[in-house]
């Protein structure tokens, strides 16, 4: 039933009623019949996302995850509201429902359509033609620079994040981030800490950031280099549009397969532009020139994940992780990574 999906049994730190949940669903999605199949999608350390299936239908359920969260992480309802309010604007799964009574399984959720497509997990596109990895890259930047020139208010978002002052906040978000799961010290995160907020550009955009834009975040058709939806929501705001072009470009800088790595390329010929090329189409499709200050928006891509990097492995430590995975801390290379690109090096 599952076909060749990522999906396997519950996890069973993730286990809820799968009764109680086909009673809750049945009046809202009326397609959903008794006889509900649960099954987790295995992979990432976020949301915990299930498969739903039911008379032959299938949908999707992403819910917080167990145990103690960090302030202001897993905010499903968020997740929820910015894809219905995107769609016809950027691809994005139909949204069905949305539960934030905690009584139902324990925890907020939201039910959305299941697609068919395709996830690239390797960024370097093995056993694709040059041409069809130029396309999907291409969408790729495509999608994310017209999601940059959504009109906010328009789509009545205009509450979905303060405007101002953007890294300031954010810089002061993700060290209360590092600090609550903190679990060593690390004297790259502390320079960092200490020199990010002097260094800001006075570039003072703003646009929906989505927060977690990557390869493997998008769903391509299944036949067509074109994206069918954008994923992994969690994290958007009303951010800094070169936030969200530096993390998505960090690809070409990270060396770990986990996250994604173009380590390996031959960018002459495999079809997959550099980073210089990827950032200069991305500031052509939105009416910029040469991004100035891009060592900076590139070290603070990387010290947000760096210190999303300490929660994950906190969140393994603890047992509360979505997938089984070794407890390894990415954090201290990702802020020596970080420093050294603010630094100049």
């Amino acid at each position: 039933m599952s076909g060749d999906l990522p999906v396997g049994p519950v996890r069973p730190a993730h286990r809820f009623d799968e009764v109680r949940l086909a009673a809750w669903l049945r009046p809202r999605i009326p397609e959903i019949g008794p006889d509900l199949e649960v099954l987790q999608f295995q992979g990432g350390a976020s949301n915990p996302t299930f498969l739903l299936t039911s008379d032959g239908r299938r949908y999707v359920l992403r819910k917080k995850p167990p145990g103690q969260l960090l302030a202001s992480a897993h905010q499903v309802d968020r997740e929820h509201r910015v894809m219905q309010a995107l769609a016809g604007h950027v691809p994005v799964p139909t949204m069905r429902v949305l539960c934030e009574d905690p009584e139902v399984i324990g925890a907020s959720f939201y039910v959305m359509d299941f697609l068919e497509g395709r996830i690239f997990r390797d960024a370097r596109l093995p056993g694709l033609a040059p041409a069809e990895r130029a396309a999907i890259y291409d969408d790729l930047n495509a999608t994310l620079a017209k999601l940059h020139q959504v009109d906010v208010e328009a789509l009545g978002l205009g509450d979905f994040g303060r405007p101002g002052n953007y890294f300031e906040r954010q810089i002061a978000r993700w060290t209360r981030q590092y600090r609550d799961a903190e679990s060593e010290t690390i004297p790259a995160m502390e320079a960092l800490i200490e020199a990010l907020p002097g260094r800001i550009p006075a570039d003072s955009s703003v646009a929906i950031a989505h927060g977690d834009y990557r390869l493997e975040n998008v769903m391509y058709h299944p036949t067509e280099p074109r994206i069918i939806a954008v994923l992994d929501w969690e994290l958007c705001t009303i951010g800094h549009p070169l936030a969200d072009i530096a993390y998505n470009a960090f690809l070409w800088r990270s060396h770990g397969e986990s996250w994604g790595t173009l380590d390996g390329v031959d960018f002459a010929t495999s079809g997959i532009p550099t980073e210089a090329e990827y950032v200069a189409a991305y500031a052509r499709r939105t009416g910029r020139g040469e991004i100035a200050g891009w060592p900076f928006y590139m070290a603070f891509a990387i010290f947000r994940l760096a210190s999303i990097s300490q929660g994950v492995y906190r969140r393994v430590l603890a047992g509360n992780a979505a997938m089984d995975r070794p407890a390894e801390n990415g954090a201290p290379a990702l802020a020596e990574q970080a420093l050294a690109i603010l630094q100049g090096n």
